[in-house]
């Protein structure tokens, strides 16, 4: 009986974990979001505030948000990104107001995905960031960004972006 019964412990303890279906959770992501935040284009300067919509589209596990946002009455920037989730990995593509792509990839943690950003080009004196899509209730989401300042090393927030539906 001893034996029987450590070997389905065994047994189970080897099985490795399913990974989760991310098709839901991306799912509630989409459709039409719109809010306010803030963007500081380079660290040191002064945050510029910002209006912005998007909207998400799903396809199974994979999510294309796009938008834009506008600050300081004149300057409009669109803005969007493709993930992908595998298993419980995500990876994709964000193009931000420079127009050029970076990478992500990431995993996500209750409500939140949280990105390694690779800048396509030096961005605040290098090319690795953080980001954040960060699912709030039914009706909210929050986008935001870290880089670190090259000056001190610290993370410092380069957007924060709250939108509802």
């Amino acid at each position: 009986m001893q034996i029987a019964l450590a070997a389905a412990v065994f047994l189970i303890a080897s099985i490795p974990p399913a990974f989760a279906d991310e098709s839901g959770f991306l799912k509630s992501i989409g459709g039409a979001w719109s809010g306010k935040g803030t963007v500081t284009t380079k660290i040191g300067t002064s945050p510029m505030d910002v209006t912005c919509k998007f909207a998400g589209t799903t396809n199974g596990p994979a999510l294309a948000m796009a938008g834009q946002c506008r600050g300081l009455l004149v300057i409009r920037r669109a803005v969007s990104a493709d993930i992908k989730a595998n298993g419980a990995k995500y990876s994709g593509t964000y193009i931000g107001p420079s127009g050029r792509p970076s990478t992500l990839s990431g995993t996500r943690q209750g409500n939140s995905i949280n990105f390694a950003v690779r800048w396509s080009r030096e961005i605040n004196g290098d090319r690795l960031a953080q980001m954040t899509i960060e699912k709030i209730g039914t009706r909210g989401l929050r986008l935001r960004t870290t880089d670190k300042d090259p000056k001190t090393g610290r993370n410092v927030v380069t957007s924060d972006i709250r939108l509802t539906r």
